[in-house]
């Protein structure tokens, strides 16, 4: 449903903090803090996850899913997984890529 990195994700596009998301959630911080401590797809009762994502979406995230392709227009990030199924770790961006192809630039 929602995974802790795309909680933590989230919050940083809006530029808030767990204590925001949880008075946008209707939720306790201690709630919010143990979402996202969780690993990998956040567990919990099912309103509670029902009332983040709702939280997010009205403040203007699209969460996607795996695999799931986006109907939306705005900026948004996903994170690149390899053929082996793990996060592509390690990998330059095009910026670092280019800044690090010159060696005058470095």
């Amino acid at each position: 449903m929602i995974t802790s990195q795309q909680m933590r994700a989230s919050r940083a596009l809006l530029g808030i903090d767990q204590r925001q998301l949880a008075e946008l959630a209707g939720l306790s911080l201690p709630t919010i803090q143990r979402m996202e401590a969780s690993d990998g797809q956040v567990r919990g009762v099912v309103d509670t996850l029902v009332k983040v994502i709702g939280a997010l979406e009205r403040a203007g995230i699209e969460l996607i899913g795996e695999n799931a392709t986006s109907t939306g227009i705005g900026r948004g990030v996903r994170m690149r997984e390899t053929i082996e199924g793990k996060a592509a770790t390690g990998v330059g961006s095009i910026l670092f890529d280019q800044a690090g192809s010159d060696p005058e630039r470095q």
